[in-house]
This record gives structure tokens, C-alpha cells and sequence, in this order.
């Protein structure tokens, strides 16, 4: 979910209380888009438990009653927003999801991910757990990410490196690399792709590359998709939607039309594609409104319910049952 998507969905809306928002989230019959409106504004509730604990922790629990959906693509940003409220009430929650077999790898490797952006310390036996004996190689590797974040936020590291200020307000699987090393992009670039390297050194490249953000970095970033990781490549997509740029098109449509390649990634190229919003991507799109894969078919749906709002004078959101 690209930091432009994730405002759009967010825009407050007043007039729908708790059970009201929880009754859209969880409603089969609602609108995606409105669910996922439902959803954004729950988020921006569970935040404020230092102000209100009682009705952000009723905003976390109400988030969670969608683990029982059917939409892969819904129940996967469930997970991605309980992770970045900081409302350590999503712990014990995350950490069932992951470990619940029965959920879909892409939803499990985004309960794993989340706990990483809380940093939550107690979650690190259940993600080794996780790293140890997942069957899903992305779901590993997110173990593996999120172990190496918490790790690195509980380190004196965290408190002492210089970091780029972030453009972005979204909580990152990894940290930019410090500025106190400079790096040119081909530098970044050769540490991006090294699979000899961790893969939180890796994201911290990516993320050093989005922080840039010039052509040459754009560029760097788009050889990312040429990696066997589907995590890895899904991440690239991410942070082009983040970063917004039109640049990234040509890859991003290369990449959704790869019909051999992880749902994760298509589906996130998509949702990167609705976030950059210029009129080229929307026959992209549109081809893929009836796609085989749901979570690719419901991402296109998304993608361009976010073009429209992008690319129109309309801001009133208010979600209906």
C-alpha cells in the first residue's frame, strides 16, 4: 500500500461512528473501496491510544475480525495497518495470524512484517518460529526482515545513526543506510542485488535509493525486479508507489503483465501503478479487472478507484454499508 493510496483511504470521515466502521470493514457486500475507506479510518483511531486507549484498542479489534474473510488482498492490509498504528495491542494478534497455517502466505508475511514496524521485542521467539519453519519462502524472509528490525531498533544503533529525514510517513521493514557513509547509486545498487548480503542490508540500500529519488536511482531500483525473491521485488514496487514516479510505469507494467510471476508482486506493482495516477496506467489497469488472481484482480480494482479520486475534484468519502 503506497503512502498516496493509504492518504486517499484515510480521508476522515465524521460521520460514521466505531461500530459503524466495523460494520462496512467486515460487510461481504460493501464496496472494496469502502472497506477499504472503513479500514484507514480505524487506523486513524487505533493511533491515538495514548489520548483514548479504550477506542483505539476497540479500532484494533475491530481491524481484526476481518482475519476471517475471504479477501487475501483485504486481510494482507489489515495486517499492514495494524503494524504501523504502533498500538502494541496488534501484538498478540499479528503473531496468531503469522503463525496460523491456515492463512494465506501474503497475509502471513505481512502479520510477520507488521511486528517488525512495532518493534515488538516479545514477537521475536514466534518470528523465529516463523524463520525456522514456514514452508513460504516470503514468509521466511519477512521473518527474517522484521527479527533484524527489531534488533536493530533495540541498538544502540537506532539512537546514533544519522538517517535521511523520511519524506514518507509509513514505519519501512528497514532503515535507510546511515548517512554517515556516503555511497554513489552504483554502489547501492551493487548492494541492492548481492544475495551473498542479509536482506535487511539489502532493503536498507533499497530504501537509501527511494530516499535519492533521481533518475539513476529510479533506475538502480527497477534491476531489483530482476531478483528470485518475491518479497524483494514486491518491496520495489512498494516504494515506486510511495515514491510516485512516473518513471517507474514501463517496469511496473512489465511486471503486473509477467502472468509466471508471485501474486504478491503483481499485486503490488498495480496498487504502485494507481498510486502514480498518470492517464497511461489506467488501460493497464483495466485489462487486469478480470484477472485469475483474485488479489491481482481486487488490486486493480483498488488502483484505479485511487486514479479516480487522484484525477478528480471529489473529496467527500463517505463510506456506505
Amino acid at each position: 500500500m503506497s503512502t498516496n493510496l493509504e492518504k486517499h483511504y484515510q480521508k476522515v470521515i465524521d460521520e460514521n461512528n466505531l461500530e459503524q466502521l466495523r460494520d462496512i470493514l467486515v460487510s461481504k457486500d460493501s464496496a472494496l473501496s469502502n472497506r477499504f475507506r472503513a479500514l484507514f479510518n480505524l487506523k486513524c483511531v487505533a493511533e491515538k491510544f495514548a489520548v483514548d486507549p479504550v477506542d483505539a484498542n476497540k479500532a484494533v479489534n475491530y481491524m481484526a475480525e476481518t482475519f476471517g474473510d475471504d479477501s487475501e488482498l483485504l486481510k494482507h492490509e489489515v495486517a499492514y495497518v495494524l503494524g504501523q498504528t504502533k498500538n502494541m495491542e496488534s501484538t498478540t494478534i499479528l503473531r496468531h495470524v503469522m503463525l496460523d497455517a491456515a492463512q494465506q502466505p501474503m497475509v502471513r508475511h505481512e502479520a510477520a512484517e507488521a511486528l517488525g514496524a512495532l518493534g515488538a521485542e516479545v514477537a521475536l521467539d514466534d518470528l523465529q518460529k516463523c524463520l525456522d519453519n514456514d514452508p513460504h519462502p516470503a514468509v521466511k524472509q519477512t521473518a527474517e526482515l522484521a527479527i533484524a528490525r527489531i534488533q536493530w531498533e533495540h541498538s544502540p544503533a537506532a539512537e546514533t545513526e544519522k538517517l535521511q529525514q523520511s519524506l514518507y510517513e509509513s514505519t519501512d521493514p528497514a532503515p535507510p543506510l546511515a548517512l554517515e557513509k556516503e555511497y554513489n547509486v552504483a554502489e547501492l545498487q551493487s548492494l541492492l542485488n548481492n544475495q551473498d548480503k542479509p536482506m535487511f542490508e539489502r532493503y536498507r540500500a533499497m530504501f537509501r535509493l527511494r530516499d535519492l529519488d533521481t533518475e539513476e536511482a529510479i533506475h538502480a531500483l527497477a534491476s531489483g525486479f530482476n531478483d528470485p525473491s518475491a518479497l524483494f521485488k514486491h518491496e520495489i514496487a512498494y516504494v515506486f508507489g510511495q515514491m510516485g514516479t512516473p518513471l517507474a510505469v514501463p517496469v511496473l507494467t512489465e511486471v503486473l503483465g509477467r502472468m509466471e510471476e508471485a501474486p504478491m508482486v503483481r499485486h503490488e506493482a498495480a496498487e504502485a501503478l494507481g498510486a502514480i495516477a498518470t492517464p497511461e496506467v489506467v488501460p493497464v489497469l483495466k485489462k487486469y479487472l478480470d484477472d485469475e488472481v483474485d488479489v491481482v484482480r481486487e488490486s486493480a480494482i483498488v488502483a484505479l478507484d485511487m486514479y479516480a479520486y487522484e484525477n478528480s475534484n471529489e473529496f467527500e468519502y463517505a463510506p456506505t454499508a
